[in-house]
């Protein structure tokens, strides 16, 4: 097929060769017309002068004019004028051009033309009786036919020939026009090659720009519309698949993080069921085991199956955030009152895991959003403080509040995280010291469930090392849900 294509002429020059054969042959048959046309006007015209010349001599006849005398007043003017008188059944009585009559003259053609119609001429016969070509002009009367005749010479050829400079002009324009035909076919060419090229490229699936490439003119509009429209045919159906490329990854990223998630919680649930169980084996085992050992072992099962409350707690609250976003029922929310009951928490909390709060929130601020999740930010972030930043104060400061967002800061004035460790703080069970987490009872949850709580509350959030010591949450919430 693309051989085909190849071999065959292009668009425009085939459209070119049939315009041009078809102006030429028009041009050409309306020459043709014309030059015989014209040849024929002329040859009517001489004869009509040649008529009136037999007019006349029918009439110096008539007043008794004898041929001779009429041949002799015309030999000065006309010395190659022939003049014959034919009777009207054909025999010749005076012939200017012979000295002896010759045959019957009533099968010429002049002469059938003169009896049937009072004239008649014929162009260019040769004389049986000179042997030479003349133009025969012929003119019937009551008794008589006078024919004068005038050898077909050059400049009679010239004379009766037509206008060749008619023929040249037409010519010339048809040049002009061939080569301007030329031209717009060429023009219509390309844009039909350049359409052409379009639906190749378009049956390959190419990309292609909407960047107008057609001329000013209607098939160039059209041509410019379609490729348009073909753009941003493929740009939405582009689109369309980045979207729903995004949206299997996202779902493919959902089945990966629960797959994950649900490894990580048998793993973490292992440990503190392991413990209860071994605890509570040894227990049974030995009944003979003093109170006060007793009391331990029955201590360390109820941490971890407080631990393991926990953990339930936070996969339940992860869960409800990964599958129920859009049910989650949002209310507004002041978050003066919300941070006034961590810090009234705070103060309920043993003397060893107490720190000093410190709230600069000099405006109500308040949020549409629910506030179990909203609660669970602050108490998340607490919770971390207190167990792993070793510092004894907590700060929480609003730094911006505009009519969209809110902005705040929760810092404490601990040792920080080395900065290898910054970008996984909110993974889900990351830890930076395993052993130190679990001995904490943290279920390495918290701090993804802040990163999701604000996310759901159309927020974003930073966590970074203070130059003078600890970590500074900043996170951001929308006030309007």
């Amino acid at each position: 097929m693309a051989t085909d294509s190849k071999r065959r002429l292009a668009y425009h020059r085939r459209l070119f060769l049939l315009l041009l054969t078809f102006s030429w042959t028009l041009v050409a048959c309306f020459v043709v017309f014309q030059y015989g046309r014209e040849k024929h006007f002329k040859t009517e015209r001489f004869d009509a002068d040649l008529q009136l010349l037999n007019l006349r001599l029918l009439s110096a006849l008539a007043e008794g004019t004898t041929p001779d005398r009429l041949f002799d007043s015309l030999r000065d003017s006309l010395p190659d004028l022939r003049i014959t008188l034919i009777g009207l059944s054909g025999e010749v009585f005076y012939d200017s051009s012979v000295d002896s009559l010759t045959d019957n003259h009533r099968d010429r053609p002049e002469i059938v033309r003169a009896l049937a119609h009072g004239s008649g001429y014929t162009f260019r016969r040769r004389s049986r009786t000179t042997d030479r070509n003349y133009f025969y002009s012929a003119m019937r009367s009551d008794t008589t036919i006078i024919r004068t005749a005038v050898p077909y010479s050059v400049s009679l050829h010239e004379v009766l020939a037509a206008d060749r400079g008619f023929v040249w002009f037409m010519l010339s324009i048809t040049l002009l026009m061939s080569f301007a035909a030329y031209f717009a076919t060429r023009r219509l060419g390309r844009n039909m090659t350049r359409l052409d090229d379009f639906a190749r490229r378009a049956e390959r699936g190419d990309r292609i720009d909407d960047e107008a490439a057609f001329p000013n003119d209607e098939l160039g509009s059209i041509s410019n519309h379609i490729i348009r429209l073909y753009a941003r045919l493929q740009r939405t159906i582009a689109d369309r698949d980045r979207e729903h490329a995004a949206a299997l990854h996202e779902e493919q990223e959902k089945i990966r993080i629960k797959k994950q998630l649900t490894n990580n919680i048998n793993h973490e649930l292992k440990t503190p069921v392991a413990s209860i169980q071994g605890y509570l084996e040894t227990l049974l085992a030995h009944p003979e085991m003093d109170e006060r050992q007793r009391i331990v072992f029955l201590e360390k099962s109820h941490a971890q199956s407080e631990r393991l409350r926990r953990l339930l707690v936070d996969v339940s609250t992860i869960t409800r955030m990964d599958e129920g976003s859009r049910a989650i029922q949002k209310e507004p929310v002041s978050l003066n009152e919300l941070i006034a009951e961590i810090a009234a928490d705070m103060e309920l909390r043993p003397a060893g895991q107490r720190m000093q709060m410190e709230i600069d929130l000099p405006e109500p601020i308040e949020v549409m959003g629910n506030p179990s999740l909203l609660g669970s930010i602050f108490r998340n972030l607490t919770d971390n403080a207190v167990a792993y930043s070793g510092g004894d104060r907590i700060l929480i400061r609003l730094v911006e509040n505009t009519d969209e967002l809110c902005t705040l800061l929760f810092a404490d004035n601990g040792t920080g995280v080395s900065e290898e460790h910054l970008p996984y703080l909110f993974e889900r069970f990351y830890r930076i010291d395993k052993g130190r987490s679990r001995k904490m009872g943290g279920t390495g949850l918290g701090l993804s469930i802040v990163k999701n709580a604000v996310l759901l509350h159309g927020g974003t959030i930073t966590v970074s090392n203070r130059p003078e010591g600890g970590l500074a949450f900043v996170f951001s919430l929308r006030k309007k849900g």
